[in-house]
């Protein structure tokens, strides 16, 4: 089954709109990882509005799964993530007035830039993730630049406007998910994802991970966290449980047609 890393920075904006000491993120992150989630992922930005630096220390002793650690290609960064050593590192694009991330990494505009980044990261003994958009030349630019992953930007499917337009945003998703594979790369998703949308995305054979941060947190506020947790786990096996019968009904048909 695909796994779920969990974005908990929302829990730290509630803490930080009041510069209080609650909610904790790392709190939230122990009830995530005892829900099932594969991993914990925290972006630790340059303005610091959400996570702190004492958060992610805090988090490198105490995560038992996996702490991915998404961060801009700055000096400043890399050299947080060298000193931390969170099991993998995901470089996003950043700007100070975005309310999230918006859009991919750019990678094929600047290959060497982030070459030399993934390749001082990977040889600190971080795995290397480049969220990018699904597009085939970003895809062989993250290959070239030495990438052990990427991460699709799911972002335009979980906004499309209509059943058509998603259909081809997913479409795209599964191609760059194939390519990418070709390319050695291993494949992750994530962005806009939520309990309606995450089935498909989690039905991608070629996907190891979704990362998922807001939806869970906004349904944790009326349900709690690891019910939250759970609910988006039982929706992505949803969605991977109706692949498989796809599949087989597909097989079945063949095998009939063949039998004529």
């Amino acid at each position: 089954m695909v796994g779920l890393c969990v974005n908990v920075d929302h829990i730290a904006t509630i803490r930080q709109a009041r510069r209080a000491q609650e909610p904790d993120p790392v709190q939230a992150a122990m009830l995530v990882e005892l829900a099932g989630a594969s991993g914990i992922t925290v972006h630790l930005r340059e303005d610091r509005r959400h996570i702190q630096d004492r958060d992610v220390e805090i988090l490198r002793r105490l995560v038992k799964t996996k702490l991915n650690l998404e961060m801009a290609a700055t000096e400043e960064m890399i050299q947080i993530a060298l000193a931390l050593k969170p099991e993998m590192a995901t470089l996003v694009p950043e700007r100070r007035e975005e309310l999230t991330t918006e859009g991919g990494l750019d990678v094929h505009g600047h290959v060497d830039e982030v070459g030399r980044c993934v390749r001082r990261l990977r040889e600190g003994g971080i795995a290397v993730s480049l969220f990018i958009d699904p597009e085939q030349d970003q895809l062989l630019a993250a290959a070239h630049a030495g990438a052990n992953f990427v991460e699709l930007h799911t972002g335009t499917y979980a906004e499309a406007r209509d059943h058509k337009a998603q259909q081809a945003e997913l479409a795209r998703l599964i191609q760059s998910a194939t390519a990418g594979r070709e390319l050695g790369l291993l494949i992750n998703a994530g962005h806009g994802l939520d309990y309606r949308n995450v089935g498909p995305i989690a039905a991608i054979q070629e996907v190891e991970e979704l990362s998922i941060g807001h939806s869970i947190i906004a349904r944790a506020v009326l349900v709690g966290l690891e019910r939250a947790v759970r609910e988006m786990l039982a929706a992505m096996a949803t969605g991977g449980a109706r692949c498989e019968t796809r599949n087989s009904k597909l097989e079945t048909r063949n095998s009939s047609r063949e039998g004529r």
